[in-house]
């Protein structure tokens, strides 16, 4: 592998660990409602686990209350026990047509324990990025010693490398402060 592949292969994995933070990140309650909370709840929709989103229209008409509109009429008990089921610690209310979840205001220690959480999450998405650099620096190492990268060669991918971390680890800094003061403030 050259240097440019050994670079692309690190900068898409690393892509894939930001885009997973930003899924998890969607799905972390702040004081608003947001479809994010719920679009990812799997429900058995004939005996295979579906995400919500793809079996209703989700909104959000009120800012302290998500809406569900589920497609098929038939799968409305399904998904008020896939919420229940989940931790998203929200109650659901059925009309028989639509399901409408009401988020309460976060106290300040709830809020505190999402920020905790947000901090998890990103902290583990900064490990699989360094991970990622300890891979393509094995590979970039294994490359030299092929006799494929001069010393030269390697040094620069490495340099690359490291420079593909810092810039990846800035974003998720930046992604994890965001969302940390989205809970904080309301």
């Amino acid at each position: 592998m050259s240097i440019e592949e050994i670079a692309l292969e690190a900068e898409e994995r690393m892509e894939k660990s930001l885009a997973l933070l930003s899924d998890q990140l969607r799905g972390v309650r702040t004081g608003r409602a947001s479809v994010g909370l719920v679009e990812s709840i799997r429900v058995d929709y004939y005996g295979s686990p579906t995400p919500l989103k793809q079996l209703a229209n989700l909104s959000t008409p009120e800012p302290q209350q998500i809406l569900i509109r589920p497609f098929d009429q038939t799968v409305l008990g399904d998904i008020v026990k896939a919420i229940q089921a989940s931790d998203i610690g929200l109650t659901p209310n059925s009309d028989n047509k639509v399901i409408r979840l009401n988020v309460p205001s976060l106290s300040v220690e709830q809020r505190k324990k999402l920020v905790s959480r947000v901090k998890d999450l990103s902290e583990e998405a900064r490990i699989a990025i360094r991970n990622i650099r300890r891979d393509a620096n094995k590979q970039a190492d294994q490359e030299q010693t092929d006799k494929i990268l001069t010393e030269d060669d390697l040094e620069t991918c490495k340099e690359e490398t490291q420079s593909l971390t810092k810039r990846f680890e800035a974003k998720v800094n930046e992604m994890a402060e965001k969302k940390s003061t989205e809970i904080l403030d309301v």
